[in-house]
């Protein structure tokens, strides 16, 4: 799986500000739900999953598997007000 995962500028930026690791998001994608689809996306058909990693903590991943190498568009932790919970919108 390692090599199969590409992160964009703007994946790489939150994940940085938002101290996500690479593992964390490798966790993410193993035991992932979805939560939304977009089928209609610019980098092609994506959805936005979330779970909780081994370090404790949410995080959601927009990525996309249309392609052979799955790419990680945005990564965050869903606080509030956007999101009620994890896994509800607010």
């Amino acid at each position: 799986m390692k090599d199969a995962i590409r992160i964009t500028l703007h994946a790489h930026q939150e994940m940085v500000a938002e101290a996500i690791t690479m593992d964390e998001i490798r966790d993410v994608l193993a035991n992932a739900v979805v939560l939304e689809n977009y089928p209609e996306h610019k980098r092609g058909s994506c959805c936005l999953v979330c779970q909780k990693t081994y370090k404790g903590r949410f995080i959601h991943v927009v990525c996309t598997a249309s392609t052979e190498v799955a790419i990680i568009i945005t990564v965050y932790e869903p606080k509030p007000p956007k999101w009620k919970t994890p896994f509800q919108r607010g």
